[in-house]
């Protein structure tokens, strides 16, 4: 998929630019398969902003997409590729030989008319879901499952893509986008191929319009604002605050611990991501 430029009618569209859309073959969603999405603003369930910066946008439903690939042994046919406005990455609509109806993330190289399956022993295709311990070295994977059954949690954002480095007793080692090394119990099920509209990052929205229609407000600078508005408010001139960066509140942005205190995860990273190994 690549990307369009328009005449720089207005300055919008000089600076702007669009996916050509050349891998979609319809524009209705299947119905049955949509949820409607009620819009937030930001605020929690008290009505008080949380997230700030939020708020507006087109209105759009929810497609329920199946990230757990189950219906082991049923082939599938790819009825149409479609446009997610929830996602980054293109879906796939599947007709299964049974008459259901389900959505995938949408891999390179899949097109309408090809068949994919999902189950322990299947082919090396791109779209074909099988678990861990049955793909070779160095096969191209993406939608992976950290525990069985719970459905892909991680590579699923339009270009990403992992690899499978190497198998030893019940673990299988998987080379994530970041750079990082991880653990992955071999029951865990992960498709094959890499997700698909790789140029989704080159978009350059051109407009504060289109941000808009995503529904971001826009975002003020501290050191803009005055002294009883932000802690970096103020000062004669263009100052640089005076302190770390925080919220309007005073908690500091930058170095707080994102991980869960208690979490059993580390013991199965090998490798950090690449940003902190190169430290």
């Amino acid at each position: 998929m690549g990307m369009k430029r328009y005449k720089p009618t207005t300055s919008g569209r000089r600076l702007g630019t669009v996916s050509d859309f050349a891998e979609i073959t319809s524009v209705t969603p299947e119905k049955k398969l949509l949820l409607p999405m009620n819009k937030k603003g930001g605020r929690n369930n008290e009505g008080k902003i949380t997230v700030r910066h939020r708020g507006g946008g087109s209105k759009r439903k929810y497609r329920i997409i199946d990230f757990k690939r189950d219906k082991h042994g049923i082939p599938a046919k790819v009825a149409t590729i479609e446009y997610d406005p929830n996602r980054s990455a293109n879906i796939a609509l599947l007709h299964y030989l049974d008459g259901e109806k389900r959505y995938i993330l949408a891999p390179v190289g899949l097109v309408v008319g090809n068949q994919v399956l999902s189950g322990e022993k299947v082919e090396f295709q791109t779209g074909n879901s099988m678990p861990l311990k049955n793909i070779h070295l160095g096969i191209e994977v993406h939608n992976i499952e950290l525990r069985p059954g719970e459905g892909g949690k991680i590579v699923k954002s339009a270009g990403s893509v992992a690899r499978v480095l190497a198998k030893e007793e019940k673990y299988v080692q998987i080379v994530l986008p970041s750079g990082e090394v991880r653990k992955i119990f071999h029951e865990c099920m992960a498709t094959v191929g890499r997700v698909g509209n790789t140029d989704h990052m080159g978009v350059r929205l051109g407009k504060a319009g289109r941000k808009r229609w995503k529904g971001r407000r826009p975002h003020v600078r501290g050191t803009a604002m005055n002294p009883v508005a932000h802690p970096l408010g103020g000062g004669e001139g263009r100052s640089h605050g005076g302190r770390h960066p925080c919220s309007p509140t005073g908690v500091l942005a930058k170095g707080g611990k994102t991980r869960k205190r208690k979490s059993a995860s580390s013991k199965f990273i090998i490798r950090r991501r690449k940003s902190r190994r190169n430290k």
